[in-house]
């Protein structure tokens, strides 16, 4: 029998993101094929700190979230005199569980784990790990930026401004006169780097303006403030291909509709209330409409330079059919009824098998990378 692939599955995290982490790992986890994988659960607190969870622990909790169970070992990543890196306790407690980790599975949503900071980490600690590198993961994460590379690349953007949080206190008449020169009512207020529409306002009229940015400053620096279109929500999953020069594995457009008192696709419609949006997979498009999605889709993952996965958001203009790129999504959501992995099993990869396909990714990276020269010598 052929050796087991040892996961260290990272959840939590220290963004606002965290508890909707310890649902996606718990899912991940769930469905890792234990003939193939010995997963690691560890888990990262809102403070920072990693620890070790013992797995039989969590595996009696049998809850729709991975837990985070106090006293537990607190972890660090070492390198090792050969030069390969673990996990190990702060304390040196041995615990072989955490030895000879083959790849890391980060699961974390938001800031500290989807923005390139976790991703450079595990790159200097010389380790494999799923999902896109420090590059894609960093201006994926910065809506600002990634809409500018997706611009620059072709793709088209819903008009918006930027503003940053000492121009806003030092002027804060700036917005609404940079709204009334280049925008109109209603407009959306978005943390730059914040995931799963938290701190995201529809601002129908100017009053209301300035409570909105306060809210979105109290999670980022930088917040965009963008048009607002009467626009159907689109969805797209895409796959990088396990032979690196062939294309992406693109899914079918998928439409979130929301649903009873949610006006947009807000925190509130995705995660507290369980009827406040409906999946419609596959979305109704025309054939045209749908080959013009998954090619946004695909331009956005080559343009910002994507590994692994992403799901990137769209809004099709209800009354002009013209499709705007909203932002991507490079660790999405990934528990059983998330709609990554519900497009991906719609495109004929189940979830088991879809969690084959990253990690089998990136073990073919790492190994790419280690091919690569760490120093210069002459010929």
């Amino acid at each position: 029998m052929s050796k087991k692939i040892r996961v260290a599955i990272l959840y939590g995290g220290k963004s606002g993101e965290h508890e909707v982490s310890l649902q996606s790992a718990a899912s991940v986890l769930r469905h890792l094929d234990r003939n193939k994988y010995d997963p690691i659960p560890i888990s990262i607190d809102k403070q920072g700190l990693w620890q070790f969870n013992d797995l039989t622990l969590i595996e009696n909790s049998k809850g729709k979230e991975l837990p985070i169970f106090k006293n537990s070992p607190v972890v660090i990543l070492a390198t090792k005199e050969n030069g390969k890196t673990e996990l190990t306790t702060l304390n040196s407690q041995d615990l072989p569980s955490l030895k000879n980790i083959d790849v890391f599975f980060p699961i974390i949503h938001g800031s500290f784990g989807e923005d390139g900071t976790l991703q450079g980490l595990l790159e200097m600690a010389n380790t494999a790990y799923v999902g896109c590198g420090v590059l894609s993961s960093s201006v994926g994460m910065d809506k600002d930026v990634a809409k500018r590379l997706a611009k620059e690349a072709g793709v088209p953007i819903a008009p918006y401004i930027n503003l940053r949080k000492e121009e806003w206190k030092k002027n804060p008449s700036l917005a609404k006169e940079q709204v009334k020169k280049n925008l109109h009512y209603p407009v959306f207020v978005k943390p730059a780097n914040m995931g799963s529409s938290v701190g995201i306002h529809k601002v129908k009229k100017a009053e209301d303006l300035d409570s909105a940015l306060s809210d979105a400053f109290s999670y980022d620096v930088k917040v965009l403030i963008e048009q607002g279109i009467d626009a159907r929500e689109i969805e797209v999953a895409v796959l990088e291909n396990l032979d690196f020069s062939k294309s992406p594995i693109v899914s079918a457009p998928s439409e979130v509709v929301t649903k009873g008192k949610h006006e947009f696709y807000s925190y509130d419609a995705k995660y507290l209330d369980e009827n406040g949006a409906e999946l419609i997979l596959p979305a109704n498009l025309t054939k045209e409409q749908t080959i013009e999605a998954q090619k946004i889709a695909e331009d956005v993952f080559r343009s910002l330079e994507c590994a692994g996965m992403a799901r990137v958001d769209l809004f099709l203009d209800r009354t002009t059919n013209k499709f705007y790129f909203n932002e991507i999504n490079t660790i999405p959501g990934f528990t059983s009824i998330s709609m990554y992995p519900r497009m991906m099993e719609h495109a004929g990869i189940p979830y088991p098998k879809l969690l084959d396909h990253l990690i089998e990714l990136a073990l073919k990276h790492h190994t790419e990378t280690q091919a690569l020269k760490r120093d210069f010598q002459k010929n």
